[in-house]
């Protein structure tokens, strides 16, 4: 092993979570090479949620200036019954919220959050990016790891992580747990230019109308010029599928039974394409001496609370907060950093889980439980329900889950 690729991190994959820890190790002095197996670094999608952590890890790996200037800045999440078409509850996002939380929620345009980290990786020394380099596992012993990739080239490190999202092949030759869980709920996306979304539902704000069996999620994106449609059905699917499109027809025959209000924003919805919601369960250790997993590798989620790519950005500050401070044992760092983010990764997971079955998708007396509890709530009981999880940084570790819970 030269010199150069004794003293780099080798990151297999270039998504959010991938950049985002090479420009969090570029900070600490460390360099890498991002390896993305397509032939161009981008990001698949439209709209995404950024809780008050996402803000706090942006600072933290010194993008936080870029991604304010992109990010569309809410006043409310607001909690529809797709059935009434009644408000259930909303949680204010204004002073209030970010002095508790400590950082704004924001909506943002994936692609235009993928290109902050990507502008700030190219503008680093330390960093290098390569395309068509798709990593099929790895090899190596004590003294440094290799990226095996397609073509039979080892791409050389000190240690690999694994960013190479939920079909990782780092993660099936680390752990071999198999396919993910199929969650049985298809996810149909769109997005509808502003001067086409029902004027009454031009809300300022990340809208839910949950309804049985299904929901439906719209939010401003880029500077008001479109909004982001999102809406999900529980169709028992049987099998993963990924950015297939769709005709308006199958969208709409999952909501035939939801308001009139809630239907108008899909009927303006166009070019579909849906996928299959998958996760898997949390498990107690992603690294394997020198190689540890990160973001979807690690612990993919489902959407329901909004904290996929949050959480991966998260996983790359623990990571350049370890491997900064024991980049001598890189081993040692490594696993220090899996320590430091499994049961709070473990926590999101399940409690994803949790929410689509209790507040996304209950009917009958499911749900006009679900209204009741959730209508009894003011503002600052909700601050005290969330604070876990968005007045977090990501930094403290598994021995604050007290202090995460609230008590």
């Amino acid at each position: 092993m030269s010199a150069p690729d004794a003293e780099r991190v080798v990151i297999a994959g270039g998504g959010i979570g991938g950049l985002a820890a090479a420009i969090g190790l570029a900070n600490k002095g460390i360099a890498s090479i991002v390896l993305e197996r397509a032939p161009a670094f981008g990001e698949i999608g439209a709209g995404i949620q950024l809780g008050p952590n996402a803000f706090h890890a942006f600072d933290y790996l010194g993008v936080g200036e870029k991604a304010r200037q992109m990010a569309v800045f809410i006043d409310n999440l607001r909690l529809m019954d797709a059935l009434s078409g009644q408000e259930i509850t909303r949680i204010p996002l204004g002073e209030d919220f970010r002095t508790r939380m400590g950082n704004p929620y924001a909506v943002v345009h994936r692609g235009e959050l993928h290109r902050v980290f990507l502008d700030a990786c190219k503008a680093h020394p330390l960093v290098a990016l390569r395309t068509h380099a798709g990593v099929t596992g790895y090899e190596g012993d004590a003294d440094g790891v290799a990226a095996l990739l397609e073509d039979g080239e080892r791409v050389a490190g000190r240690a690999l992580i694994g960013a190479d999202g939920l079909w990782s092949r780092v993660r099936a030759q680390m752990l071999g747990d198999g396919p993910p869980r199929v969650s049985g709920h298809t996810t149909y996306r769109s997005v509808i230019p502003v001067e086409d979304m029902p004027e009454d539902l031009r809300w300022n704000a990340a809208t839910l109308w949950a309804g049985p069996k299904c929901h439906i999620v719209h939010y401003p994106l880029s500077g008001w010029k479109m909004f982001n449609l999102v809406v999900t059905y529980h169709n028992d699917a049987p099998e993963p599928v990924a950015g297939k499109p769709v005709t308006h027809d199958e969208v709409r025959k999952g909501f035939e039974h939801v308001s009139p209000l809630a239907r108008s924003v899909i009927d303006k919805g166009q070019d579909w394409k849906l996928w299959v919601l998958c996760d898997r369960d949390p498990v107690m250790g992603w690294t394997d001496g020198l190689v540890a997993l990160l973001g979807d590798a690690a612990h993919p989620m489902l959407q329901y609370m909004a904290q996929g790519a949050c959480m991966a950005m998260e996983d790359a500050v623990a990571l350049a907060e370890e491997m900064g401070a024991g980049f001598d044992d890189p081993a040692a760092a490594l696993e220090a950093y899996q320590n430091r983010r499994r049961l709070r990764t473990a926590r999101v997971q399940l409690q994803s889980r949790a929410v689509g079955e209790h507040i996304y998708h209950p009917a009958g007396a499911h749900a006009a439980l679900r209204n009741a509890v959730m209508q009894a709530r003011g503002p600052q009981e909700w601050y005290d329900q969330i604070a876990w999880l968005y007045g977090s940084t990501g930094l403290e570790g598994a021995v604050s889950l007290e202090t995460q819970a609230g008590r």
